[in-house]
């Protein structure tokens, strides 16, 4: 194995109860950003979730700086954060109860760190509103905010650009730019479209036969 490898999949087998996913999957990544393509319904979001440990896998290890997921789940998860487009959970919170609870399971983060990313997004004022009624380019940047904020060596985003406009689009691109030069995280987003970073590898799921 590389000695840069942050993150090591082995073996991964994975299946719905309707269908298999991933059957002796392996993969190796070192910090920087990686491109996850392929075809709706090859697995993109389903790989990005396993890597996050929000799904357990049928078979195979997922090891992140000499974590193991499944031998240590909340010390593999302190570490990664999944960065999806799905409605926010707990809908009876306000934007900042809903913050709060996230940043209370990572106690390394920082609100100034987040109110940071808040600010460019340019969201802070909808702190004391309802979650339910953010529109969709308000909660992609509010998700992305808290991603950007999060002290991970993980990250993982699905579709970051989709919502967003030319300034939160701008402000993503700087921060994951500045993220990748730094060689302390490892990046790994889905986009249909070129997402116009530095990206140290590609990963076509399509072809992964």
């Amino acid at each position: 194995m590389d000695l840069n490898t942050m993150l090591k999949v082995d073996g991964l087998g994975f299946h719905f109860d309707t269908r298999p996913v991933f059957a002796g999957f392996s993969l190796a990544l070192a910090p920087g950003i990686t491109w996850l393509r392929g075809a709706n319904g090859k697995g993109k979001t389903t790989l990005l979730k396993l890597l996050a440990g929000a799904l357990a896998p049928n078979a195979g290890t997922i090891v992140l700086g000499g974590v193991d997921s499944a031998q240590a789940p909340l010390a593999y998860r302190l570490r990664s954060f999944y960065c999806g487009h799905e409605s926010a959970d707990l809908p009876w919170l306000t934007v900042a109860e809903w913050l709060g609870l996230h940043l209370a399971l990572y106690p390394a983060a920082s609100t100034h760190a987040l109110d940071a990313q808040l600010a460019a997004f340019g969201i802070m004022e909808v702190l004391p509103q309802a979650i339910t009624t953010l529109s969709l380019g308000q909660h992609k940047k509010l998700q992305l905010a808290l991603a950007l904020a999060l002290p991970v060596t993980l990250l993982l985003i699905d579709e970051p650009f989709n919502g967003l406009d030319a300034a939160g689009m701008a402000h993503l691109r700087g921060e994951l730019e500045r993220r990748a030069a730094a060689q302390e995280t490892c990046i790994v987003l889905t986009s249909h479209l070129d997402p116009q970073l530095p990206v140290a590898r590609m990963l076509d799921l399509g072809l992964q036969a």
